[in-house]
């Protein structure tokens, strides 16, 4: 018995990972702005695989504000969540709150219903970068990079990269340090996240939502950090609509 359940655990992975060595869509961080990216891009056909470097998918959502769990949204984004079957309430003032650990199940749970497949544990540490594009990313344990381990990686092929990994933008920084590339942005660099300004952070974190270099896309924090917007906390409508914008862009750039 115990042989064939370490068999079926192994066969099944490897082959899910074997199918996802090349995707159309590569997503490194699973937070909101990234599942609802891989959601909206697995149903419009596209092969979708996550990375996301903790244990538990959800980023940032899970704790609320300051590990209350309950988060802010607008008007304006209640029909992202009756789309994934998220309950809210009114709190006044055009605001409305959800249960984020709920949130952030539905997120995981529709993204990958879907058809997008999620690898959690891993950590992306380079870029794979040909002929003046991002095509791809380099991939580890995050285990081994927590040891200092001097492991090897393996490569994931990909049409477009997409940097959901919140405040530190680590794969566009990667992409700007180890290729030199000169991005979309003001300065053709990262700029910097700015300091808290809820209301102007909701609008820069759509608008910074965008295609920075071929093949390579920022949501959410990272494309706030990118391009110096500011810092907005636990309201998460920007978040989702981030994540739906970088979808249509994505979609449009790969017909």
């Amino acid at each position: 018995m115990e042989e064939k359940i370490s068999r079926s655990i192994l066969n099944g992975y490897f082959r899910k990972l074997t199918d996802c060595l090349s995707v159309d869509v590569a997503i490194v961080g699973a937070g909101p702005s990234g599942l609802i990216a891989a959601q909206k891009l697995a149903i419009g056909g596209k092969k979708v695989a996550i990375f996301e470097r903790k244990l538990a998918p959800g980023g940032g959502v899970w704790g609320g504000g300051m590990l209350f769990n309950e988060l802010v949204v607008q008007e304006n984004v209640l029909p992202i969540l009756e789309e994934f079957g998220i309950c809210y309430e009114s709190a006044g003032d055009e605001f409305y709150t959800a249960d984020s650990v709920e949130t952030a199940s539905s997120l995981i749970y529709h993204a990958l219903k879907a058809g997008a497949k999620l690898f959690n544990s891993i950590t992306v540490e380079d870029i794979l970068f040909k002929a003046g594009r991002v095509c791809g990313i380099v991939i580890n344990w995050t285990p081994v990079h927590h040891m200092g381990l001097h492991v090897d990686p393996l490569v994931i092929s990909a049409d477009a990269v997409l940097d959901g990994t919140g405040h530190p933008s680590e794969v566009v920084a990667l992409a700007c340090r180890k290729a030199g590339i000169e991005i979309n942005t003001p300065t053709g660099g990262v700029m910097g996240e700015k300091p808290m300004w809820m209301e102007c952070g909701e609008i820069s974190t759509v608008e910074n939502t965008k295609r920075l270099y071929p093949g390579l896309y920022a949501s959410g924090m990272a494309a706030n950090n990118v391009s110096g917007g500011f810092r907005m906390g636990p309201i998460f409508g920007g978040m989702f609509l981030s994540g739906k914008k970088v979808a249509d862009l994505i979609m449009e750039d790969l017909l």
